[in-house]
């Protein structure tokens, strides 16, 4: 029994069947953790990193060596040809909005093959009408290709891509969606099918949630673009804010004169001594991430043991560190993300309540005690308040403590009489 936690007996047992059933999980992740843990030592080997590339910039930040070097190791890292990485990026959006400003044009024609995107990117596109501002607002055009049997439909998206097509853009995570994450072995199939149509379409992916999920990045299979936020997987839960863009270097040129201005580029930006946690960040990311895996598939080990509906199950391949979790109606949804919350070493005190939440169309309950606000990497629940009563829970800092998270929210499902699976005779 927990020493530390009152949780029931029957929830604790429920645990251990869940933990032997992710034994054979754990040692596949366990595999690529490493395999990506040496693919980052070898970057920052490669490039002589020293105690020099984490001092402080200022001003203008001209000869920032830290900042340069982090942009190469970063490259090696992704399979690029070139990187952007600042700690002035504010989020994940502001970052994918900086790459889609950066290359499209007026009259440029934007593909998204993966189905409507993430809501956050609705009003960066124009997807709900002339947003000010926009690419809609800018004269880029917009189209996308619906899933088919929640996968990209390979044929319309051969029927779709032709000479005039600008940008074909894949988000690899499912967002607030159920539909399976993009394996790696999907996206580069896409990028053959648009590359075979038009070879100078740009392939964009928004690779937010992915980073270190599997062996590969999806430059090394085509992409010419990627892009992602620091506090999701690649700050590896130290970066406290920032963004990436890495890919071909004349796309990633283009981006950093949107992140500054034409002509002055990556050349500018002071680093305000954030580089060392950047790299540290980055050094960081491929284990953090292993642990975040690992607490998604006992989660879903332990939730489908009690009778509810997950995506992925917890012996299926990953493509992200999201787990989505049916709990089937609005207060088994917000008991859930109480849980989850009480457990957190930051505001644990706090009660999560639904609320209307910038950048959605209905009111979502989000379970989030951070160390660094609204970070995705440590372990955080959410879920819009819509049927039907999906959660979406992604990262883990390290497995034992979110483990002990989604106890609790078990817990205070138990305690309310929500919770499937139990005989509460007993």
């Amino acid at each position: 029994m927990n020493p530390f936690f009152k949780i029931d007996e029957r929830i604790e047992n429920a645990s251990d069947r869940a933990i032997k059933l992710c034994k054979e999980q754990f040692e596949i992740i366990d595999d690529i953790t490493e395999y990506n843990q040496n693919k980052v030592q070898k970057a920052f080997i490669d490039n002589k990193i020293s105690e020099m590339n984490f001092a402080t910039s200022t001003g203008y930040g001209y000869g920032d060596s830290g900042r340069e070097t982090l942009d190469k190791v970063w490259a090696q890292v992704f399979g690029a040809e070139d990187a952007l990485v600042r700690h002035n990026f504010t989020c994940g959006t502001h970052t994918l909005a900086v790459a889609l400003f950066g290359v499209l044009r007026p009259g440029d024609n934007m593909l998204c093959v993966t189905g409507t995107p993430y809501d956050t990117i609705h009003n960066v596109i124009g997807i709900k009408g002339s947003e000010m501002g926009s690419l809609k607002d800018f004269g880029v055009n917009y189209n996308e290709i619906p899933l088919k049997n929640e996968r990209p439909d390979y044929d319309a998206i051969e029927n779709a891509v032709n000479e005039k097509t600008t940008m074909v853009y894949i988000q690899r995570s499912r967002g607030y969606e159920l539909r399976p994450s993009l394996r790696i072995e999907e996206i580069e199939k896409i990028i053959n099918i648009a590359k075979n149509k038009n070879p100078d379409v740009i392939v964009m992916v928004d690779n937010c949630y992915g980073e270190f999920v599997q062996k590969k990045e999806p430059c090394e299979v085509g992409a010419d673009l990627i892009a992602g936020s620091l506090i999701k997987n690649a700050g590896g839960g130290i970066a406290r804010t920032g963004g990436y863009i890495a890919g071909r270097h004349d796309l990633v040129e283009k981006c950093a004169f949107r992140l500054t201005t034409p002509g002055l580029g990556k050349e500018v930006g002071a680093t305000l001594g954030m580089n060392r946690e950047l790299y540290m960040g980055l050094f960081y990311a491929p284990h953090t991430v292993g642990e975040a895996l690992k607490s998604a598939v006992y989660i879903s080990a332990l939730y489908e043991n009690f009778g509810y509906d997950v995506t992925p199950k917890y012996n299926e391949e990953r493509a992200d560190i999201v787990q989505s979790l049916g709990l089937e109606n609005e207060e088994s949804l917000v008991a859930f993300c109480q849980g989850i919350q009480s457990g957190s070493a930051v505001d644990s005190f706090l009660l999560p309540e639904p609320w209307d939440m910038p950048g959605y169309d209905s009111k979502v309950v989000m379970a989030a005690g951070a160390f660094t606000l609204g970070s995705s990497i440590e372990l955080s629940a959410d879920a819009p308040i819509r049927e039907p009563f999906y959660a979406w829970i992604q990262g883990g800092l390290n497995f034992h403590s979110a483990k002990t998270c989604s106890l609790l929210a078990a817990q205070k499902m138990f305690e309310k009489g929500l919770l499937k699976g139990i005989d509460y005779g007993i």
